[in-house]
């Protein structure tokens, strides 16, 4: 479904990315770790196209080159953003936060539908869907950024970060959610620092380390390999 090919990108004379390949079959489950600074972001950004990657790389999604898209057509491929921060209109109703969502031309005539699912996968934004969503927790406003990513009726959900900042109660939850999602067809592509519970819902990952993938291997490989284990999961390896 993604293919990404030769990617890199530069932010002035910085290096995020070098030379990244990665791919991932329609309905796939991601997972992309690393480091702080290891260019986890950049990648989701760069198919996003929200920066410009360097000549000779190649970006598709179902065999459409998503390079020099702009953000919003490559939303009608079927790719959707959850950013790091959630990026919720802070005053806005949960609805009005939730039918925004719903702007692609590939989305409109599935609103109701769609509007119906989210509402179903969150039962509290039900509950809560005239209230504004300055006034909703974390967690809350996480389901509302999610909610509104699936919208648009996306083939590949894309994820940064988002237990960033909650209660480890509500990041159990929100993966129970992200499960549902995946098990629905969606594709998801995270990257999350809680690399334990991500592994948990993953069909593989890949390893990003100093702008370069350095490893990759099934959710289960991974999870048990010592050197893993060591950097992410903070388990000492054994020798």
């Amino acid at each position: 479904m993604l293919e990404v090919r030769n990617l890199s990108v530069a932010y002035g004379k910085h290096m995020a990315l070098q030379d990244v390949s990665i791919d991932m079959a329609e309905g796939e489950a991601l997972v992309i770790l690393g480091a702080n600074g290891a260019g986890k972001s950049t990648l989701l950004k760069s198919v996003a196209g929200m920066v410009r990657p360097a000549a000779g790389a190649s970006i598709e999604m179902l065999g459409q080159s998503l390079i020099g898209m702009p953000q919003h057509e490559v939303v009608e491929t079927g790719i959707a953003v959850v950013p790091e921060g959630r990026g919720v209109f802070a005053a806005l109703t949960v609805r009005e936060n939730l039918l925004l969502g719903a702007y692609p031309r590939r989305a409109r005539a599935q609103e109701a539908a769609n509007l119906d699912k989210v509402l179903t996968l969150f039962p509290r934004l039900a509950e809560r869907r005239r209230q504004t969503v300055s006034t909703m927790s974390g967690g809350e406003q996480q389901m509302v950024a999610i909610g509104r990513a699936l919208m648009s009726s996306p083939r590949l959900l894309m994820l940064d970060e988002p237990s960033l900042g909650l209660a480890p109660v509500l990041v159990g939850e929100l993966f129970q959610s992200l499960a549902a999602i995946r098990q629905s067809g969606v594709g998801l592509l995270i990257v999350e620092q809680n690399v334990k519970i991500s592994l948990s819902i993953a069909d593989r990952g890949y390893l990003l380390e100093a702008g370069r993938i350095v490893g990759q291997g099934t959710a289960e490989t991974l999870a048990n390999d010592p050197a893993v284990q060591n950097a992410f999961l903070g388990v000492a390896a054994h020798t």
